[in-house]
């Protein structure tokens, strides 16, 4: 084993069990930084990633995607994100997902495995910082009850928020809206209707009078009765949500959009309705759902995803990327092979911002994931790396050529 090769052991081995120096630290960069031959340090990165795994002869990704998890928790967890390197990069090619990037933010900075940029953590992450910045979004929304009323739910106290007819409105400790009582169905005369609104910048989370369960994204809302009765339970939408529905084959459950309608008896899916989006997208987790316009309709099964363009068309892809779609929920931005654009309207929404563009835009795809709990500097300091340049003045973001 060459002094190199040993050299570089020992460090990925100090800096997966926690005992690597700050000095060992940056010295394990360097080394990847410094090398001149892909071919060798593939191989050098190869040998001391696989060396980890004293009782697994075999690289497995999934174990070292652990084991690099792992190597990151000396950092904040929740700020990890992962770039993927072009195509032709060949410690992408040759070690795989887990071992070919990784990325320390133990300080808010990024360490790429890209000896062509010849990136100083610490002092990059310091040129990176803005003078202005702007803070993730939040559990804010704003709930209209049936008589007009309004209630804005991030200032509201917890408990008792209000009654519609048979039904108590509450307002728990971790933030969320709960409907209950009235589920004999006995309700007489009209059924309240509710609407709960998220602004941009806003998200929250409720659980219906039947026990369903909603998330709302940025920027969306839904109407729905406080009590549901009779022979179907319907809602309705504008912009992003995930559902899970509690079964009850004697009475469908229906989301409405704009342009469809979408009909469960129990199940999770996610839909994506946004004004400002090329086509609305419904995510498939569990169950089935049948989505229908005056068109068309498809019926999906777990995994796939419909996608209903601007002339009214539904194309069903199968096994979607469900991690993606519900990754906001999740309290993370997560995006596969996306443009500059898309991600910028993501950021919009969450951060409430104005987006604008100097120069040309750049006509680039990125994949990517971060938490959405960052401010909105760390979510385009991971497209800086990548060359795209940007400025942050009060609301407003200008993504620069």
């Amino acid at each position: 084993m060459s002094a190199l090769n040993a050299r570089l052991r020992y460090l990925f081995n100090s800096y997966y069990n926690q005992t690597a120096t700050e000095q060992e630290r940056d010295e394990l960069f360097q080394i990847i930084n410094a090398s001149t031959n892909d071919v060798e340090l593939t191989a050098l990165i190869q040998q001391a990633w696989n060396d980890l795994e004293v009782n697994e002869p075999l690289f497995d990704p999934s174990k070292s995607m652990d084991m690099l998890n792992n190597i990151l928790k000396n950092g904040n967890q929740d700020n990890i994100h992962i770039i993927k390197p072009p195509d032709n990069y060949r410690l992408w090619q040759r070690l795989g997902t887990a071992a070919a990037l990784m990325i320390f933010l133990g300080f808010g900075a990024y360490v790429l495995i890209n000896k062509k940029r010849q990136l100083d953590t610490k002092k990059n992450i310091t040129k990176m910082q803005p003078k202005h910045d702007v803070m993730p979004g939040g559990n804010r929304a704003l709930l209209t009850l049936a008589n007009g009323k309004t209630i804005y739910l991030d200032n509201a106290q917890n408990g008792v928020l209000a009654k519609e007819g048979n039904t108590q409105i509450n307002k728990t400790h971790d933030g969320q809206l709960v409907y209950e009582g009235g589920k004999d169905g006995a309700a007489t005369g009209a059924i309240p209707m509710n609407t709960i609104a998220t602004p941009r910048g806003g998200q929250y989370q409720l659980v219906l009078n039947d026990g369903s369960k909603v998330w709302l994204n940025s920027a969306s809302s839904l109407s729905f009765p406080a009590e549901f009765t009779g022979k179907t339970r319907e809602v309705e939408i504008t912009g992003e949500a995930y559902f899970e529905v509690a079964k009850n084959a004697a009475m469908p459950f229906r989301v409405k959009t704009n342009h469809t309608v979408i009909e469960v008896l129990g199940t999770h899916f996610n839909t994506m309705a946004y004004n400002d989006e090329a086509v609305m997208k419904t995510t498939l987790l569990e169950g089935s759902v049948k989505i229908s316009n005056n068109n068309y309709t498809s019926i999906l099964k777990p995994g796939q995803q419909a996608s209903l363009n601007q002339n009214g068309e539904i194309r069903v892809v199968n096994d979607a990327d469900a991690d993606e779609s519900v990754a906001w929920k999740d309290g993370l931005f997560q995006f596969t092979d996306a443009s500059i654009q898309s991600i910028m309207r993501q950021a919009a929404r969450w951060y409430d911002v104005e987006v604008s563009y100097e120069g040309k835009i750049p006509v680039r795809e990125f994949t990517g994931r971060i938490s959405r709990n960052v401010k909105a500097s760390e979510l385009l300091g991971m497209l800086k790396y990548e060359g795209v340049n940007f400025k942050i003045e009060d609301k407003h973001i200008t993504i620069m050529q």
